[in-house]
């Protein structure tokens, strides 16, 4: 599975990140961000791509793990 970093960057350029990344990898990504616009946004763009987006929060950091539903 592909690991996107986007922590620091603001929107949208963490989407951006992790729909290039699941262009490229359809099976899923994981996603790291640290800021919960991201969080919100790139759930809600999984949803409407097939995906489901399972969230771990941990120091003010979110892991998500996109995958197929």
């Amino acid at each position: 599975m592909t690991n996107v970093d986007a922590r620091g960057r603001s929107c949208p350029e963490p989407l951006i990140l992790t729909r290039k990344a699941l262009i490229d990898n359809p099976e899923g990504i994981t996603v790291v961000v640290d800021n919960v616009c991201s969080v919100e946004n790139i759930t809600r763009y999984a949803g409407h791509e097939g995906y489901e987006a399972a969230r771990e929060e941990k120091d003010g950091e979110w892991t998500l793990k996109i995958t197929r539903r």
